[in-house]
């Protein structure tokens, strides 16, 4: 890679969470005792803010510049819920701005920070999270009942929604966020604001190393505004049944790896985004620079994600040398009308593939473009020329999949074709070859596309579809 990747340096210092205060205990709370040795840690030129082995019950934890947070290897911490210790903010989230609860672990403006070890991080998604009916077992579904009655009907079956405040939330809406009383109203279903579990906000030299990050509210990692972020040798897991239950949003980053990590989430896996939308596009902050390798993503809906939001712009981008299984979607760019922006220079290489749900390979425009005015989601009708999308300049090189329904997929815009993308030394099997509209320049060397009835072979072919 053309760029470097700056990574934190700790004092040799040691501050023990138990020298605080702190209990390994099912009902003591360790909120404030890990506050202090993060806050004595950083006030005395940092080090290491050591969680020794043990069972820890903590509300939100705050990072500060110069600590890095050990969690020991036979650590498990679980995160609390309640309204108190999970106030509203103002916040990013999707793209722009809005009303979510403080996250269970949060950095805003810090330096030189971690979180490392082999221990356990629970977010206690599961008090949070409405589920959606169609994602349970008759079971599992009957297991939510007997949690909570409210039910939100739905034409796929329902939402189960864990408390009252989340019901009514869901049923309400969010509150017109130029009222001067949107976090007011919104407080009367703060629940259903859910946050993401580990939020940093523009904060430099961060890595993330070893640990598990389990069960979060909504997605698990987000990093926004962050320069020379490093993610490393993790396990980052959600149950299947995770609604927004992302592994990774790397949001307006630059010069970042994610390496050697294992995602099982709801949703997408590791995803790339920069923003949504002309609010977004006000801050000129792309994604780029990002070097992703020697991962394994398993049962979520994308394996590597760009978009939908992405209006500052992605580029740069190298992923390489993963395993993505029983994904919906296998390479996944997404985006819309109304988004902007331009997703260019992105090389994927050395991806191998098994038993994709959906698509192989997915480039799409085609979300549904939406906006809420007075509780309503409307179309946008208006579209100016700063609001169209790009996909262009992406390559990919031995990719193999063993299994899926469709082996690429690409549709336009009428506005401006997704354009100049080169796929090379490739095999795919699936039931059908290509879906192709408004695109053009699509160009195969050497790839194999294996049907029913047996090899389709597309050799230095470039393709359009007007």
């Amino acid at each position: 890679m053309n760029f470097e990747i700056i990574r934190p340096s700790f004092s040799d210092k040691e501050f023990n969470i138990l020298d605080f205060g702190a209990k390994s205990s099912l009902n003591y709370n360790n909120q404030y005792s890990i506050k202090l040795a993060i806050d004595t840690c950083s006030n005395n030129g940092g080090g290491k803010v050591i969680i020794p082995d043990g069972y820890y019950y903590t509300g939100p934890i705050k990072l500060k510049s110069n600590v890095n947070l050990y969690v020991s290897e036979n650590a498990f911490v679980k995160f609390s819920k309640s309204k108190e210790e999970y106030p509203l903010i103002w916040t990013e989230y999707e793209g722009i701005r809005r009303i979510r609860t403080i996250s269970p672990i949060s950095a805003v403006d810090c330096e030189n920070i971690a979180i490392t070890g082999k221990g356990v991080l629970d977010g206690a998604g599961d008090l949070w999270r409405g589920i959606k009916q169609f994602k349970l077992t008759a079971k599992e579904w009957q297991r939510c009942l007997k949690k909570s009655q409210y039910v939100v009907e739905t034409k796929e079956g329902g939402i189960w929604c864990p408390t009252k405040t989340y019901y009514d939330g869901v049923i309400n809406g969010e509150p017109d966020y130029n009222d001067p009383k949107a976090l007011e109203i919104a407080s009367q279903c703060w629940d259903v604001y859910r946050p993401v579990f580990v939020s940093l906000i523009n904060c430099n030299k961060v890595l993330i190393q070893g640990v598990t990050l389990k069960n979060s509210p909504a997605w698990n990692i987000h990093p926004l505004y962050c320069r020379n972020f490093t993610l490393e040798d993790a396990i980052v897991k959600n149950k299947f049944s995770a609604q927004n239950g992302d592994g990774i949003d790397l949001e307006s980053c630059q010069n970042c790896e994610i390496s050697r990590t294992i995602f099982e989430v709801g949703d997408d896996g590791i995803c790339i985004k920069s923003g949504k939308n002309k609010e977004a596009r006000q801050k000129k902050i792309p994604t780029k620079n990002v070097w992703i390798h020697d991962c394994k993503v398993y049962d979520a809906h994308g394996g590597f994600v760009v978009g939908s939001e992405m209006s500052r712009g992605v580029e740069n981008i190298l992923v390489e040398n993963c395993v993505f299984i029983g994904t919906d979607i296998g390479i996944r760019f997404k985006s819309a009308l109304g988004r902007g922006g331009i997703v260019q220079n992105i090389t994927i290489k050395n991806i191998y593939m098994g038993e994709i749900v959906e698509e192989a390979m997915i480039f799409t425009m085609g979300y549904v473009l939406v906006n809420i005015e007075d509780n309503k989601e409307t179309a946008i009708k208006k579209i100016d020329a700063d609001d169209i999308p790009e996909f262009k300049n992406i390559y990919i090189d031995n990719v193999i999949c063993n299994s899926s329904k469709t082996a690429l997929k690409v549709q336009g815009l009428k506005e401006l074709p997704i354009h100049d993308i080169f796929i090379s030394n490739s095999q795919f099997k699936a039931d059908k070859d290509m879906e192709l509209a408004l695109c053009k320049n699509i160009s195969f060397n050497n790839v194999d596309i294996v049907l029913e009835d047996g090899n389709h072979h597309i050799d230095k072919k470039v393709l359009e579809a007007l």
